[in-house]
C-alpha cells in the first residue's frame, strides 16, 4: 500500500497522523513487519482513499500470481 500512499502525495506521517498511530505502524506494515487486521484494513484504505474491495483483489492476483511462479 506504499505505491498507493506515494500515489496520493501522502507521507508515512501523514497516513500515522490520520489513524492517531505513530509512524512505525505504517513503516511496519508497508514493509511487511507486520500485518494489518481487517479493522486497521479498513481504516487505512478509508484513509487513503481507495476501495477496499479492488484492493483485496489486486492482493489476491498477486498472491496467485506467486503461486503460479513457484510452480
Amino acid at each position: 500500500m506504499g505505491d498507493l500512499r506515494k500515489k496520493r502525495g501522502l507521507l508515512q506521517q501523514d497516513v500515522a497522523d490520520k489513524l492517531n498511530r505513530p509512524q512505525a505502524f505504517v513503516s511496519k506494515y508497508e514493509s511487511e513487519v507486520r500485518r494489518l487486521d481487517m479493522v486497521e484494513f479498513l481504516d487505512v484504505v478509508a484513509v487513503l482513499g481507495a476501495d477496499p474491495i479492488q484492493l483485496l483483489e489486486q492482493f489476491i492476483a498477486q498472491a496467485d500470481n506467486a503461486k503460479t511462479a513457484r510452480g
